[in-house]
């Protein structure tokens, strides 16, 4: 089995994969490689969704939002998971109104040093 470097179409993170599970993701994906974590955040947009997505759909909208962030991928990963869990407690709304800057500094509750 041979051992491909492959970049995520969405957030540029590289991975390892063989080349059957490349185009296994391939497939479900429109054609397009991601790694774990855009997939995820793919399949909870689709099922998720209140009108019908598509993956199709979903994969250009995933990739427009990481489009937005020049950072590298290790802080977007890290902001994409922070968001999908916000999402999924029902958190989200919160950050709203926050400006940008102070989403990236803030600490829950159960981290705060007093």
């Amino acid at each position: 089995m041979e051992i491909e470097s492959v970049r995520c179409e969405c957030c540029g993170l590289k991975e390892d994969c063989s080349q059957d599970y490349i185009n296994d993701v391939k497939a479900k994906f429109d054609g397009k490689w991601l790694c774990g974590l855009c997939s995820e955040a793919v399949r909870d947009e689709v099922s998720r969704s209140k009108k019908q997505v598509g993956v199709e759909e979903a994969v250009k909208a995933h990739m427009s939002f990481c489009g937005k962030f020049k950072s590298n991928p290790a802080v977007r990963i890290a902001d994409g998971i922070r968001q999908m869990l916000r999402r999924r407690s029902g958190d989200l709304s919160n950050t709203r109104n926050l400006p940008s800057y102070s989403k990236k500094f803030t600490r829950s509750a159960s981290t705060k040093l007093y």
